[in-house]
């Protein structure tokens, strides 16, 4: 595989003073402290936590303070991938360690809409009210191992209700409004919630969308449901939309006291969904234990997130950045939420949130960053940014052109951190690292505690070199199953088949020598010309760099007697059209920048690319649509953001009157 030029060029190094006033550098004494024993860089503290795995994850336990001993022996009882076991006979609870790190009377959650309005909760405040729905939940009989589904916004009754649940033990799931009614039912149907909280409507774009009739539909579609809740927050004090059903505002009227339901490590916490691009979407369990060291390890050493940071990801309830998100409470961080669009009013919006609202530790994809790139916003001319020292981005793979523009636009002193992981995990396991320079292009390091490595066809690890990215060592917040897999057959075909003990995530990785590594796009969307294989986001990368585009998406396509097939479509600036010298100037983007192999044989333009309802684009099922599949059959229509633009790849297909390869 190919590399663009400047893969790799230098933009940033911390400080002196930053290296050492990190909480990786606190760690890193605490442990040399415990083993008596010196790290002289991160690969070696890094190979350490992926060899010492117990030692490890232990020191996590007792420098974050999860809790006491609680009865467990060792950190893991054997290496089993799947079934390992982690911390057997501890006792913990995920919403204790969150709301004990909440100082009473300070902000620890801000909620802004699209509109402007602002809703702030101190620590008490949110105590309370978590206080008063984990007691709502007792009284209509809800357990430990129960499941609460939510069909809620990016607000903050979703967080409140999750910490309920996780209170009594409870397993909490949850879909954004965003989803149509058959893909949450595709979810919430496969665990059977004995409670459902649901959204009167939302607002998306300048524009209300009514909720109620889905709610009610809903609430027939899932006869486990036994208590509703309604959160209005479109229509106020409106007539009931559900049969039944209870009012948010009555259940904050419960004075009660906070209890915490002590459970075992691996007790589920929530169930979280893949893109559900074939099949029904895999509802993915993880435990409260194991998303509690995780999430704290990830967030606290990999982003040096404290009480003193304001927190902020842009994401919706359906999409495991939420979750991600809500864990810097584990933290005693202030978390803040966004509901609406990122492009509404401008692409300025979420910039100017930065300098509103202090924000330290500034979240977004690598889609918002590319279109604020090609919208030509510039935030460091829209605000002072004094607030800021670290920028997160995820989705996709954060191409050197997007790297350039964070430091020229928006901040020169910044650490910009792209991660990769997933929703599997619900973490990211290449992630940033506050002792390493940023250099564009690549995600500074593995994470601690997570055996990432690049392995060839053969099972075997390569470095400097693109394979296939795989975990070779158990870590906590693995899934502990699918719900509903009684025998986990389902669960270790999607991950441990491939490579037999080891799970298989299905990227294209290249790890550096210098411990950094590059992603270069899903490996079940391989583009494979003339037996030489690459992976599409390094095509996205040099296609997205040409100013006249805005998005793109390739795919190979086998077809019946003939050679391969490799269109290019693209998205083009408004009131653009393509034309030759374009194409070519395309065309030859590609040929300098990844390979003369993988030219395009023609490139289209479209008016959107299709893409799942957390941004991924949908490459697969638009390569099925162009082998002759109808589009209903390759994927849900309603796990697609933009129906339309996958729709419009019928069209498309070669041979199909009035349509051709083109040239």
């Amino acid at each position: 595989m190919g590399q663009l030029a400047d893969e790799g060029v230098l933009l940033w190094k911390p400080s002196p003073n930053f290296v050492a006033e990190s909480r990786l550098s606190a760690f890193r004494a605490a442990v040399e402290g415990r083993l008596q024993t010196q790290f002289v860089d991160y690969e070696s503290l890094w190979e350490w936590s992926t060899t010492e795995i117990e030692s490890f994850w232990e020191t996590i336990w007792q420098f974050f303070e999860v809790g006491p001993n609680s009865g467990y022996e060792s950190a893991l009882a054997g290496r089993l991938m799947p079934g390992a076991s982690w911390f057997p006979g501890a006792t913990v609870n995920y919403a204790e360690h969150a709301l004990g790190r909440l100082a009473p009377d300070r902000e620890c959650l801000i909620a802004v809409s699209e509109t402007g309005d602002r809703r702030v909760l101190t620590g008490g405040e949110l105590r309370a009210q978590v206080a008063s729905f984990a007691a709502h939940l007792r009284e209509v009989g809800v357990g430990p191992g129960d499941r609460v589904a939510a069909y809620l916004p990016n607000i903050p009754e979703a967080v409140v209700g999750l910490m309920g649940c996780a209170c009594v033990g409870a397993v909490w799931s949850t879909c954004s409004p965003d989803f149509g009614e058959r893909a949450v039912l595709d979810r919430f149907q496969q665990i059977e919630p004995v409670v459902l909280l649901v959204v009167d409507g939302y607002r998306y774009g300048g524009r209300d969308f009514d909720r109620r009739e889905v709610g009610a539909r809903l609430q027939s579609g899932l006869p486990s449901v036994r208590d509703v809740v309604e959160v209005p927050d479109l229509y106020g004090d409106g007539p009931p939309f559900t049969v039944g059903s209870r009012r948010w505002a009555e259940v904050m009227q419960r004075r009660a006291e906070l209890e915490f339901a002590r459970v075992p490590f691996g007790h589920p916490l929530w169930v979280v969904y893949s893109s559900g691009t074939t099949g029904l979407p895999k509802p993915i369990v993880h435990s409260q234990g194991g998303i509690l060291l995780e999430h704290v390890k990830a967030l606290g050493l990999h982003a040096d997130i404290s009480e003193k940071s304001r927190f902020f990801w842009f994401t919706t309830t359906g999409w495991m950045m939420w979750n991600y998100l809500v864990g810097g409470l584990l933290l005693g961080a202030t978390i803040v939420l966004y509901d609406g669009s990122p492009g509404w009013p401008s692409l300025e919006r979420l910039w100017l949130m930065i300098d509103e609202l202090k924000i330290t530790h500034f979240g977004t994809s690598a889609g918002h960053i590319a279109a604020s790139m090609q919208e030509g916003i510039q935030p460091a001319l829209a605000g002072h940014l004094t607030s800021l020292r670290f920028l997160g981005s995820t989705g996709s793979p954060l191409s050197p052109a997007g790297f350039r523009w964070v430091y020229e636009q928006v901040k020169q002193d910044l650490w910009l951190s792209s991660l990769s992981g997933g929703t599997d995990l619900c973490t990211a396991f290449l992630l940033g690292c506050p002792w390493q320079p940023v250099r564009s292009g690549v995600i500074q390091c593995r994470a601690l505690g997570a055996r990432v490595e690049a392995f060839d066809p053969g099972g075997h690890p390569i470095v400097d070199e693109v394979g296939e990215l795989v975990i070779t060592q158990p870590m906590p917040s693995m899934p502990i199953g699918f719900w509903g897999d009684q025998d986990g057959s389902r669960y270790r075909q999607s991950y441990f088949e491939f490579f037999p003990g080891v799970w298989r995530h299905g990227d294209w990785v290249k790890v550096r020598g210098d411990g950094g590594a590059v992603i270069y796009g899903r490996s079940d969307s391989t583009i494979n010309r003339h037996g030489v294989r690459m992976g599409t986001a390094e095509i996205y990368r040099a296609v997205e760099q040409v100013s006249e585009v805005v998005d793109s998406l390739v795919v190979d396509v086998a077809l019946p007697g003939q050679d391969s097939y490799m269109p290019l479509f693209v998205v083009l600036l408004a009131g653009m059209e393509m034309n030759p010298e374009l194409s070519a100037r395309l065309r030859q983007a590609i040929r300098q920048q990844v390979s003369p192999r993988h030219v395009p044989d023609v490139v289209v333009q479209v008016a959107e690319i299709p893409k799942t309802l957390s941004g991924k684009k949908l490459e697969v099922p638009v390569k099925r649509i162009l082998q002759g599949e109808e589009p209903g059959d390759t994927v849900s229509l309603d796990a697609v953001q933009n129906p339309a633009a996958l729709l419009a790849f019928s069209a498309l297909v070669p041979g199909r009157s009035g349509n051709g390869r083109g040239s």
